[in-house]
């Protein structure tokens, strides 16, 4: 007889939102994550419990209508672009500013786990909070007691 380690994970072929998060697309830094004005990409925190994954990204001085969050297949796009002017005048003197900010983060998703038409989200103090809920079929089951006949 040969004895095989258990595993935490009840479904072996699904694989965990955090075993692919550093080795997979979710950290690949080329074009689908960039600051179109060189500026710093917000920082994100990414959690998973039995019912949902949630993402949590810091974008202080934003309003909700800055930002487009999409869903193309199993990959997440979070973008924001504020555009500012001031126009100050004087019979002496003119000034003009203005101001350009963008960017775009980009998460894929595990394929099959997740519940893509209850994705929501929420921009409350400086924080954007995106819940990505799991299809019923894969969250884990309670353990259940078998009747032996």
């Amino acid at each position: 007889m040969k004895l095989v380690k258990a595993s935490d994970n009840l479904f072996p072929t699904i694989p965990s939102f955090f075993n692919n998060f550093f080795s997979g697309d979710l950290m690949d830094w080329n074009s689908s994550n960039f600051s179109a004005t060189n500026t710093t990409l917000p920082a994100v925190n990414i959690m998973e419990n039995d019912d949902s994954f949630m993402i949590e990204m810091a974008a202080p001085g934003l309003t909700k209508e800055n930002f487009k969050v999409n869903l193309n297949r199993n990959r997440l796009e979070i973008s924001s672009e504020v555009k500012a002017e001031k126009d100050e005048s004087d019979e002496k003197y003119s000034r003009r500013e203005f101001s350009y900010q963008s960017f775009q983060r980009c998460f894929t998703l595990p394929e099959g786990t997740i519940d893509g038409d209850k994705i929501s989200a929420k921009y409350t103090n400086g924080i954007l909070m995106v819940n990505i809920p799991k299809r019923e079929e894969i969250k884990p089951k309670p353990a259940r007691a078998i009747d032996i006949n």
